[in-house]
């Protein structure tokens, strides 16, 4: 345990952010596997809506760095492709 005011302020805000980016990550992989079940069920007005906004979520953790700007765009690529794939 920290001794110093600073470092128990930052241990604090640690704990919040942590707590904060791990419920986010489990968001975006909720919103994931509910778009893989959609689309695995042929379901393509369902899966279009889930894309919408599992790509809105993905890219927005990406931009605030609880992800990275790379795995977030591979993450948007893959179930573009995925979905794309349905539609043919």
């Amino acid at each position: 345990m920290a001794n110093i005011k600073s470092a128990q302020k930052k241990n604090r805000q640690r704990i919040r952010r942590q707590a904060r980016n791990s419920a986010q990550k489990a968001a975006m992989r909720t919103a994931v596997k509910k778009l893989r079940a959609a689309v695995a069920a042929k379901d393509q007005p369902q899966a279009a809506a889930l894309l919408k906004s599992a790509t809105s979520l993905i890219s927005r953790l990406g931009r605030r760095g609880v992800i990275k700007k790379r795995t977030s765009s591979r993450h948007v690529s893959r179930l573009t492709v995925a979905f794309n794939a349905l539609a043919k």
